[in-house]
């Protein structure tokens, strides 16, 4: 139980700086914040493990590397949001729609 409540507490700050660091709005509340600091530090654990000072791919990283992958989890989140929305496609890097 204390576990869950440390993942979604480091979850939350990590997906807060990846939100202030990555650009753009994206209007998500923070149940959704959370899930992009967790999955965000899993993808700074594969980073990590892939440049060679991880211990497995799936292991959690380090406070900078959760960060980073935040940062990617957020991009790859707001390319879906603007891939899938409900007003047609529309552009990663402005947000208008795609004709």
């Amino acid at each position: 139980m204390f576990t869950i409540l440390v993942w979604s507490i480091f979850g939350l700050i990590v997906g807060t700086l990846a939100k202030l660091i990555h650009p753009g709005e994206e209007p998500v509340g923070c149940v959704y914040t959370i899930g992009i600091g967790i999955i965000g530090s899993l993808i700074g654990g594969v980073l990590s493990w892939v440049l060679g000072s991880g211990r497995s791919p799936l292991h959690y990283s380090g406070f900078f590397m959760s960060v980073i992958g935040g940062v990617v989890a957020c991009a790859i989140f707001r390319w879906y949001s603007l891939k899938t929305s409900s007003s047609g496609p529309r552009s990663f890097f402005n947000g208008k729609r795609l004709k």
